[in-house]
């Protein structure tokens, strides 16, 4: 098991939408602390509208990231549709043309939506953004493999890598964007971004794992 198809693979989109509606309430209630409070409304809306474009079509996994990637980019508001946006369409854009994705082109994938995030927010590790979930989680996916994983084994650190990195974000202190402002009080709460970051990497860890052949 050392790769998964491009082709079909879209499905993982639709598979990301539900596991972001299912977590609507609970992104906005952590939101809701130290934010505006919109962001899994937000994030349920653009994931949605992407996946009613894709239902019922037969598409790689790059035109789903490239259909997400626009549809948050270019019609959802608020701090996150800019960054997730630009993540898939760099998660597309690494991918697109390619027939098979084994582990180095899956992890060429995420540094590009990575180095995408990063070249919209600017946000480093210990700032408590997505970025404290992405990151690790990558570093973990990497590490696995270094160490002669398998890719089956690299996706399962990455998720729980993503997962670590959202609980380390409980006690940081705000450094960018609106929650900032609160200083001091944006201690002890889960970031919703990073939280939402690994939900999404955890879908699609399981998504590819659930394809290798």
């Amino acid at each position: 098991m050392t790769s998964f198809s491009n082709a079909g693979s879209g499905e993982i989109v639709l598979s990301m939408a539900d596991r972001i509606a299912e977590n609507k309430a609970y992104l906005s209630e952590i939101d809701g602390r130290i934010g505006d409070g919109d962001h899994g409304v937000n994030m349920a809306k653009g994931f949605g509208m992407a996946a009613d474009r894709l239902r019922g079509r037969d598409t790689t996994l790059a035109e789903a990231f490239a259909t997400l990637g626009e549809v948050l980019m270019g019609e959802i508001g608020g701090s996150m549709g800019p960054l997730y946006g630009m993540m898939f369409t760099e998660f597309a854009e690494s991918i697109e043309g390619r027939d098979e994705i084994d582990a180095p082109a899956f992890s060429a994938m995420l540094g590009k939506g990575l180095e995408g995030v990063q070249s919209i927010g600017e946000a480093k590790v210990g700032d408590k953004t997505l970025v404290d979930a992405f990151v690790p989680a990558l570093e973990a996916f990497d590490a696995a493999i270094a160490e002669g994983h398998s890719f089956a084994q690299a996706l399962d650190a990455l998720a729980t890598g993503a997962e670590r990195g959202r609980d380390t974000t409980i006690d940081l202190v705000a450094r960018v964007g609106r929650a900032s402002r609160l200083g001091e009080r944006s201690r002890g709460v889960l970031d919703a971004g990073a939280t939402s970051c690994a939900l999404i990497l955890r879908t699609l860890a399981e998504g590819a794992g659930g394809r290798l052949r």
